[in-house]
């Protein structure tokens, strides 16, 4: 990996870090200007339950288009499943019907 596509790889990371995901499931790497995101963003537990992560994931590769010397993002992400909250209503429907 040259100095440049480790450079963009740094800011790439920190610029995915500014936003409210969990992001630890995902592999990003920049290699001749192609930012690669690869793996799962999944919702952060607490005040940012509510963001929507398609919308989240959106913003990131827009973000990433903008940087100079990104020429290209290649995104094969999977988005995570509902929240803790989602999941609770969804279990309490459920023992509600009985």
């Amino acid at each position: 990996m040259s100095i440049v596509d480790a450079s963009m790889t740094r800011d790439a990371l920190r610029e995915i870090g500014k936003r409210p995901v969990d992001a630890s499931g995902l592999e990003v790497h920049v290699t001749h200007g192609v930012a690669y995101l690869r793996g799962r963003i999944d919702k952060i537990r607490g005040y940012y339950e509510e963001r929507d992560l398609h919308e989240e994931l959106t913003m990131i590769v827009k973000v990433l288009r903008q940087k100079p010397g990104i020429r290209e993002v290649v995104c094969e992400v999977e988005l995570g499943g509902p929240s803790l909250r989602e999941r609770l209503a969804v279990k309490r429907r459920r023992e509600n019907r009985f």
